[in-house]
C-alpha cells in the first residue's frame, strides 16, 4: 500500500510540473518551433513564376552564396554588428564604470534612468532624429562649418557612419545596464586584496575586475548582435540604399518580387549566424548560466 501511495504521489508531482511547464511549451511551439519549421521548409522550397512549389532543393542557398550581391548584404551585416557590438562595448563599460563606482549610491537610479531614456523614444523617431543631425544641413555640418574646420559639408547621412551611430547610440544603454549590474554585484573587497597583494589599479582590473564582469559584458554583446543582425529599420532610413543589409535585401525580395522562399533562405542564414554566436558565448564564458 505503501508503494502504491508514494507512485500515486510520484505521479501526481509530475502531472503538476506539465502543467506549469505546458504553458511555455506551448507557447515555444506555436511562436517559434512552428514558424521556424515553416520558414526552414519555405527555404527549400521553388518559385517558378509565380507558383511556388514545394520540396527538397536547395537551389536558394546556392543562388544564396552564387550571387555577390546576396552574399554582400550578409557580409554588410556582419560587419556593421561587429562593429556595433565592439564600439557599444568600449563605450558602455566606462560609463557603467562611472555610474556603479563614481556617482554617489543615492544618485545611481537617476542616473541609470537618464541611461535609458533613449528607450522610452520610438525607435523610428530616434532614427530620423540622427538623419538630421547627420543631414548636408544638420547640427554636426553646420557646427563644423561654423568654427571653420570645414569649408564644405561632409556627406554623413546615408552611410555606414549613420547606421553605426543610429546602433550605437541605442546600445550602448543597453550594454550600460547589464555591466552595471555585474559591476555593482562585486563585493569591493576583491579589488582592495589585489591592491593590498601589490596589484596596481590597472592590473586589479585587467585581472580582477574585466574577468568577473566579463559574463555581464557578453550578455549584453549578444544582446546587440542579436538585435542589430536583423535590424531593417535603421539601415534603411540612415544608410539609405547605397549600401544593402541582408534585412534589407530579405524586404526587396518579399516586397518586390514575393520571392518567399529565397527570403527565407536568407533569414536561416542570419539565424545561423546568431545560433553561431551563441554557442561561442555560451561555451567560453558561460553566458548560460547567468
Amino acid at each position: 500500500m505503501a508503494g502504491n501511495a508514494a507512485a500515486l504521489m510520484r505521479g501526481s508531482d509530475t502531472i503538476r510540473g506539465w502543467g506549469f511547464v505546458a504553458p511555455a511549451l506551448l507557447w515555444t511551439l506555436a511562436f517559434f518551433v512552428v514558424p521556424f519549421g515553416v520558414m526552414a521548409a519555405m527555404s527549400l522550397a521553388t518559385l517558378e513564376g509565380r507558383e511556388l512549389i514545394w520540396g527538397f532543393s536547395f537551389d536558394n542557398y546556392a543562388r544564396l552564396f552564387g550571387q555577390s550581391y546576396l552574399l554582400r548584404a550578409i557580409m554588410v551585416s556582419l560587419e556593421i554588428t561587429l562593429t556595433v557590438t565592439i564600439v557599444s562595448v568600449l563605450l558602455a563599460y566606462p560609463l557603467a564604470w562611472i555610474i556603479a563606482y563614481r556617482v554617489p549610491e543615492r544618485w545611481q537610479r537617476l542616473a541609470l534612468l537618464l541611461a535609458i531614456l533613449p528607450f522610452w523614444t520610438s525607435y523610428v523617431v530616434r532614427s530620423y532624429a540622427w538623419l538630421l543631425v547627420l543631414s548636408r544641413e544638420g547640427v554636426i555640418n553646420q557646427t563644423l562649418m561654423g568654427i571653420g574646420l570645414i569649408s564644405e559639408p561632409l556627406t554623413l547621412a546615408s552611410t555606414r557612419f549613420a547606421t553605426v551611430t543610429g546602433f550605437v547610440h541605442f546600445f550602448v544603454m543597453l550594454l550600460t545596464l547589464t555591466i552595471y549590474a555585474n559591476l555593482v554585484q562585486l563585493p569591493p573587497n576583491y579589488r582592495r586584496a589585489a591592491v593590498d597583494l601589490g596589484a596596481s589599479s590597472w592590473q586589479a582590473f585587467r585581472h580582477v575586475i574585466l574577468p568577473l564582469t566579463l559574463p555581464g559584458i557578453m550578455t549584453g554583446a549578444f544582446l546587440t548582435f542579436v538585435l542589430c543582425i536583423g535590424d531593417y529599420i535603421t539601415p534603411q532610413i540612415l544608410g539609405g540604399n547605397n549600401e544593402l543589409t541582408g534585412p534589407q535585401i530579405i524586404m526587396v525580395q518579399l516586397g518586390r518580387g514575393a520571392n518567399f522562399p529565397l527570403a527565407a533562405a536568407m533569414s536561416i542564414v542570419l539565424m545561423g549566424l546568431v545560433t553561431l554566436a551563441y554557442l561561442g558565448a555560451s561555451r567560453w564564458l558561460r553566458i548560460d548560466r547567468l
